[in-house]
C-alpha cells in the first residue's frame, strides 16, 4: 500500500568535484599552479658557474638591514645589486633544516640535508617583484606573502622560474573564484582543499594577425573538509553576497 513513486531514503555515496583553468599569462603563481607538482626559482648565477636545469651556484644572497617591511626592503648600498623590475626571493638560508621548508608558504619537503645554502630560497613561494630602488630600500609591487620578513632572511635575484616534471613534492591548495555583477553583487566559489590532478601541460591558441599565444592549463581535485559549524563534509562554499 502507499505512494511507490514516493522517495524513502536518499544518500550520497561520493563527494567528488573537479576544477580546471588555463592562464592568460605566464608568472611565478600560475606556473606554481599548473605544475602539478614542485616548482623552484632559477636564481641568478655566478659568472662561469656550471649550468644546471634548476640554476647553478648562485650570487651571493645581500642580507637585510633593520626596518625592512613586508613592501620595503632595506638593503643600504647592496640595492644597487639590483634593478627596477626585477624579481626577488626573500627568505632564509639553508643550514640543514629537514621537513618542510619556505617561508609563508612550504615550497619543499627535505628528506636528507643538503649542501646549498641558497635551497630554501631556491624553492620559496616568497617572491617578490621591485617596482623602485632608493636610498638604499627596494620598492616592492606587492608585500611579500610572508609578511614582514626577519633578519635571518636574505635577498637572491631570481632570473626565471622552472618545475621539474617527475619529482615527488605535491602541493595542495585552497582557491577561491569571484563573479562580479553589475549591482554589486558577488557570487563566490570557495575549495579549501585542491589537488593538482595532472602534470603541467600547455596548450596554444591564436591571438591574430598569425600568432599564437602558449597558455598553461591546470587541473585539480577538490578533497572534503569538515565544517566546522556541523562537521558535515564539505568540497566547495558556494556564496551569494548582495553587497
Amino acid at each position: 500500500m502507499g505512494s511507490p513513486a514516493t522517495p524513502q531514503m536518499q544518500s550520497r555515496t561520493t563527494v567528488d568535484a573537479t576544477v580546471s583553468l588555463q592562464f592568460a599569462s605566464w608568472g611565478k603563481l600560475q606556473m606554481a599552479l599548473a605544475a602539478g607538482t614542485q616548482q623552484m626559482n632559477l636564481l641568478k648565477a655566478q659568472t662561469g658557474a656550471a649550468s644546471a636545469g634548476s640554476g647553478g651556484v648562485a650570487i651571493p644572497a645581500v642580507a637585510l638591514q633593520s626596518g625592512s617591511t613586508a613592501s620595503v626592503l632595506q638593503l643600504g648600498t647592496a640595492a644597487t645589486n639590483f634593478s627596477i623590475a626585477e624579481t626577488i626571493a626573500v627568505d632564509i638560508d639553508y643550514t640543514g633544516q629537514l621537513g618542510f621548508v619556505g617561508s609563508g608558504v612550504s615550497g619543499a619537503y627535505v628528506k636528507s640535508a643538503l649542501t646549498d645554502v641558497d635551497y630554501v630560497r631556491r624553492v620559496s613561494l616568497n617572491v617578490a617583484r621591485i617596482s623602485a630602488i632608493a636610498n638604499g630600500a627596494l620598492t616592492l609591487e606587492q608585500p611579500l606573502v610572508a609578511g614582514i620578513p626577519t633578519s635571518a632572511m636574505k635577498v637572491s635575484a631570481v632570473a626565471g622560474f622552472c618545475d621539474r616534471e617527475g619529482s615527488t613534492f605535491f602541493q595542495e591548495w585552497s582557491a577561491l573564484f569571484v563573479a562580479q555583477g553589475q549591482q554589486g553583487e558577488r557570487v563566490l566559489w570557495h575549495y579549501p582543499r585542491l589537488q593538482a590532478m595532472a602534470s603541467a601541460a600547455e596548450s596554444s591558441a591564436a591571438s591574430g594577425a598569425g600568432l599564437e599565444v602558449l597558455r598553461q592549463s591546470a587541473e585539480f581535485r577538490a578533497l572534503p573538509v569538515n565544517d566546522a559549524v556541523d562537521g558535515e563534509s564539505v568540497v566547495c562554499f558556494r556564496s551569494f553576497v548582495t553587497c
